[in-house]
């Protein structure tokens, strides 16, 4: 069975609260024209060692429960940002500073928003 596009960034999700991440925001794309893909997941991990905690988890997760694999990942050497592409979901794993600096949820405000409360 193929995934679909909410049951991996659902995923995805569940992925990133197993190793706490925080501030998780779901940006759906999919009624914005010409974007790269459906969906952006956007997560904060404390430190350069969880930020690599945090992906190594997603990829886990998504490989395990439904088969998915990212087509690159950017990023993990510094961990300050770390970039996912699953082709209709792309993971944005962030230290909170460089979170704030590049402001994602305020460049994609046409898209739907969803906070994910944090489960710790």
């Amino acid at each position: 069975m193929k995934e679909t596009t909410g049951d991996l960034a659902q995923t995805i999700v569940e992925g990133l609260q197993e190793k706490k991440g925080f501030q998780i925001v779901v940006a759906d794309l999919s009624g914005i024209p010409d974007t790269i893909c459906k969906k952006f997941v956007i997560c904060s991990g404390s430190s350069p060692t969880q930020v690599q905690a945090l992906a190594q988890s997603v990829g886990e997760v998504a490989r395990e429960r439904l088969d998915a694999r990212p087509l690159a990942v950017s990023g993990l050497r510094n961990a300050q940002w770390v970039a996912m592409d699953y082709a209709d979901v792309i993971v944005h794993i962030f230290l909170p500073e460089t979170r704030a600096f590049y402001d994602m949820e305020h460049l994609w405000a046409d898209a739907e928003l969803q906070q994910i409360p944090d489960d710790f």
